[in-house]
C-alpha cells in the first residue's frame, strides 16, 4: 500500500459527484533514440462511490496508466482531475494496494506499526492513531493481529493488513493494483468480499485493476476494457448484476455468464488488434 501527499494544486471546480476524471490522457515513453505509445487516448470518468473494474491483455498499460493516476508518471497530453483538483504530482485522498503485498509491509514493524506508519506521516495525534488503527484492523479481521509480525502471517492475512493501511489513511479515492493475484483461490474468494463488504461500509471510490475476468464482473458496478497497446477505452460495460453479491449465487446466475462471456470476447478481440474505430465501418 502506498499513501500519497500533495504537491501541488490546481484551481478546479469545487468537489462533484466525479471523484476520477481522466480526459483525453496520452502518455508516451521517449528515450534512446526511440519512442513508445503506451496509451494513446483514454477518457472515461468514476462517480464519487463507484467500484469500477479494469481489465486488458498483457501490456495493455493498466500500470502506466495507475501510475499516471496516483501522480508518479507525467502525462505527454491530457489531464487527470481527482476530486476537482488536476494531478500534478501524488495527490492527497488517494491510497494504493499493490499486489506485492509483502514488499510493503516492513518486516521489523508489527501489524499495527506498518498500518499506522502513513498517520504518524500525517502527524495524526497519538491517541487518534491509536483509534483509527484498531478500527481499520478490526474492519479487516485482523483485531486480534496487532502485535504480530507481517512475516508470521499467511499471504491472505499480510495482504488484509495492507487494506487496513489503506483503510486507516481514510482515502477518497482507493486504487488495487491487481492486489489478490498472488494469493490462492480461496483466500482471493474471501478478500474479494472484504473488499466488497470495507467498499459498502465506507463509501469510498474504488478502481480496482485486475486480469482476471470473472473477478472483474463480480466486484464491479461496470468494467472498463482497455485495449493493446497502445491503449484505448475499447468498452465501458455496465455490471447490471444485484448489489448484494455473492460467491456461489452470482457466480451461478445466467447473467454473470452473459457478462462474463462478454467481456472475455472483448478481450480476445483486444489480443488480436481490435480497435474501437473497427467498428465505424466505411464512410458513406
Amino acid at each position: 500500500m502506498a499513501t500519497t501527499e500533495p504537491t501541488t494544486t490546481a484551481p478546479e471546480a469545487a468537489a462533484t459527484d466525479v471523484a476520477l476524471d481522466v480526459r483525453g490522457l496520452q502518455k508516451t515513453y521517449g528515450g534512446q533514440g526511440r519512442s513508445v505509445e503506451a496509451i494513446r487516448e483514454l477518457s472515461f470518468s468514476v462517480p464519487r462511490g463507484q467500484l469500477t473494474c479494469i481489465v486488458g491483455p498483457s501490456g495493455a498499460g493498466k500500470t502506466t496508466l495507475l501510475r499516471c493516476i496516483a501522480g508518479l508518471l507525467d502525462v505527454t497530453a491530457g489531464e487527470i482531475v481527482l476530486d476537482g483538483e488536476r494531478v500534478t504530482g501524488p495527490p492527497r485522498g488517494m491510497a494504493v494496494v499493490f499486489q506485492e503485498y509483502g514488499r510493503s509491509l516492513f518486516p521489523w514493524m508489527t501489524v499495527q506499526q506498518n498500518v499506522e506508519r502513513p498517520l504518524i506521516e500525517r502527524r495524526v495525534p497519538k491517541a487518534e492513531r491509536r483509534r483509527v488503527v484498531a478500527d481499520a484492523l478490526a474492519a479487516v479481521g485482523l483485531g486480534d493481529s496487532g502485535e504480530a509480525h507481517p512475516w508470521q502471517l499467511s499471504g491472505g492475512m499480510q495482504q488484509r493488513v495492507a487494506i487496513a493501511r489503506a483503510v486507516a489513511y481514510e482515502p477518497t479515492v482507493l486504487i488495487m493494483d491487481e492486489p489478490f493475484a498472488a494469493v490462492d483461490a480461496q483466500t482471493r474468494a474471501d478478500l474479494e468480499d472484504l473488499v466488497r463488504d470495507l467498499w459498502h461500509r465506507l463509501g469510498v471510490t474504488v478502481l480496482f485493476v485486475t486480469h482476471d475476468i470473472d473477478e472483474s464482473v463480480y466486484l464491479g458496478q461496470r468494467v472498463l476494457v482497455l485495449s493493446n497497446r497502445p491503449t484505448v477505452l475499447l468498452e465501458d460495460v455496465t455490471v447490471d448484476l444485484p448489489d448484494e453479491r455473492d460467491q456461489l449465487g452470482t457466480r451461478g446466475t445466467h447473467r454473470f455468464a452473459e457478462l462474463r462471456g462478454h467481456v472475455y470476447e472483448l478481450i480476445q478481440r483486444a489480443k488480436a488488434g481490435h480497435r474501437p474505430e473497427d467498428d465505424a465501418g466505411p464512410a458513406s
